[in-house]
């Protein structure tokens, strides 16, 4: 890192005496905006597919989303072929308004209104650049002819309006990188661009000031919002809404001030999905807004299937330490932390028991009630009888770098859980490291693996590529084995086969390298599925990751050939 006061330069403070906001409280929801189906799709690495926004979508308008950002017709035909579908099969409930993003510019502007032909409601939301460093870098424009793109484009969207029909259509303009400008530049542009539309009190447009780039602390951006609302002429007229992102991770802190310093309006996406380090998180500032007595207008009342849909869709992963969402949210890996939030729990049943009613939620280190979100609360830290196959998995990672396949943690929870029972003890980390390896790792038993070798074979049948022969010992007796197929694992597959000794499929199969350096063991994880439909769990260490899939694969066979029938 180098002297940051001769590379950076400081934000600028707003001029803003009196300033409200700080006293202020957000006593309703906002009206609120997705652009998970924009904003949040152009930041994935793999795009969704049509199919794919329209089972977000849908789940998008079950929530209580009454305006969506669907995309950029103009830009990409698949997100053009999306608004046709979604208007051509009335996919639209009454009341949903599509909001298309173009900018301001008049062949892009024109294919937009042709892509929204025939939609019932939608917003058009235009926009360019206006700050510094785009009009100097980007464009190289002065600020009269950047502002002069701003005031073409709500020409050309006036006079499309005019021959829009039927369709009911908002319109919505954005000085993209709004945070990043001078403020009365800013100003400037919005006012220019509403002095060609014309917006009224009873006929309302939008004007949205995003912080393109996180560039400021919360506070300076709030200060931003309320000198605009102070200063903007037509205020009665506009919804001021509030797009923020999250470079300084401060984007829902930031949205939140801006609210209380007079925003109307919030667009952001599902757990923060955007480009860099996000957008805002809309799900967070709603549940801190439930969290606060005030009902969102948004249901989050089933979070785990709301979060499936979206991993699912997107192919991204909710950070277990996610607001609410996380995995370990509403996990108490502390004792004292364990004892207090029981105590929480007992003393409600005891108000609810005295006939309180519905009591005030007081419950210590829970900011909610876990099951108003589809969630439970767990206590996993120490192992013992009643700790939870997370715990378990927790403790293996943690401390001897495991990362256990999700369907696997119930095998090794149950029998982590039976050991402790039975002990009547906690079980240290060591303990349940030890018991981990004794269960599940390089199992030997029934099935011995001694002398064996894998070859890769000189062939164009990619079937038969590999050949795997060894000795194999089951119950004092060695049998010599010997299998070909398209991988080492395959090969050893059919070696097994080859004895009768296969009655299963192999169904998953994964593998991480432990630790770091020459000497790192790698670690493979193996799941069959007997002709029954009962499935095991193998695991198997080795510095070699061919000879730890191997291994994996014969701990699975023994444990399913353990089980009997």
């Amino acid at each position: 890192m180098k002297n940051p006061a001769a590379k950076y330069r400081p934000y600028e403070a707003i001029d803003l005496p009196g300033r409200t906001w700080p006293e202020a409280r957000i006593t309703e929801a906002p009206l609120w905006c997705s652009v998970d189906l924009r904003d949040g799709n152009q930041a994935l690495a793999i795009p969704m597919s049509v199919e794919e926004k329209l089972r977000m979508f849908e789940m998008l308008v079950a929530l209580g989303f009454r305006e969506i950002e669907v995309g950029f017709p103009a830009a990409s035909q698949i997100e053009y072929d999306f608004l046709r579908r979604l208007i051509e099969e009335e996919r639209v409930p009454e009341g949903v308004r599509l909001q298309v993003l173009v900018q301001a510019r008049p062949h892009l502007i024109e294919k937009t209104f042709e892509a929204l032909r025939g939609v019932s409601a939608a917003i058009l939301h235009f926009y360019n650049s206006v700050s510094p460093a785009q009009r100097r870098i980007t464009f190289n424009l002065s600020r009269e002819e950047v502002k002069q793109i701003a005031v073409d484009g709500a020409r050309i969207v006036r006079d499309h309006l005019g021959q829009s029909g039927e369709s009911d259509i908002r319109v919505q303009y954005s000085p993209e990188s709004f945070s990043s400008t001078e403020m009365p530049y800013a100003l400037e542009v919005c006012e220019a661009v509403c002095d060609v539309l014309q917006p009224t009190a009873e006929e309302r447009m939008i004007l949205n000031l995003p912080a393109t780039v996180e560039v400021a602390p919360p506070n300076v951006h709030a200060d931003q919002i309320e000198w605009f609302c102070r200063n903007f002429s037509r205020r009665e007229a506009v919804w001021i809404s509030l797009h923020t992102h999250n470079d300084r991770g401060t984007g829902v802190a930031a949205t939140e001030l801006g609210l209380m310093a007079g925003a109307d309006r919030v667009e952001g996406t599902l757990f923060g999905n955007g480009e860099r380090t996000g957008n805002l998180d809309i799900m967070t500032v709603a549940l801190n807004l439930y969290s606060q007595g005030v009902d969102p207008g948004l249901d989050f009342s089933d979070l785990p299937r709301i979060r499936e849909i979206y991993e699912e869709n997107t192919r991204m992963e909710v950070h277990p330490r996610h607001p609410y969402a996380g995995e370990l949210v509403f996990t108490a890996f502390s004792g004292s932390h364990q004892d207090a939030i029981k105590k929480g729990f007992d003393r409600l049943e005891e108000r609810e028991e005295a006939g309180e009613g519905n009591p005030v939620w007081e419950v210590p280190y829970l900011a909610i009630d876990p099951r108003d979100i589809g969630r439970t609360y767990e206590a996993i830290i120490r192992i013992n009888s009643q700790s939870g196959k997370g715990g378990v998995a927790h403790v293996l990672g943690r401390d001897f770098g495991y990362k256990i396949p999700k369907a696997f943690q119930p095998d090794i929870g149950a029998v982590i859980n039976e050991v402790a029972d039975a002990r009547g003890e906690e079980l240290t980390a060591d303990q349940i490291h030890a018991l981990f390896r004794e269960r599940f790792v390089n199992l030997t038993a029934p099935l011995a693996l001694y002398e064996h070798e894998v070859r890769r074979r000189e062939t164009d049948d990619a079937d038969q590529r590999f050949l795997f022969r060894g000795r194999l010992a089951e119950g004092g007796t060695v049998h010599e084995v010997e299998g070909r197929g398209n991988g080492p694992i395959n090969a050893l597959v059919r070696a097994l086969e080859a004895e009768g000794w296969k009655n299963w499929r192999l169904q998953d199969y994964e593998q991480h390298a432990i630790g770091h350096g020459s000497g790192t063991e790698s670690a493979a994880y193996i799941r069959i599925e007997r002709e029954d439909g009962r499935s095991f769990y193998g695991c198997g260490v080795d510095t070699s990751i061919e000879e730890a899939g191997l291994l994996a694969l014969l701990s699975a066979v023994n444990r399913a050939r353990a089980a009997g029938e």
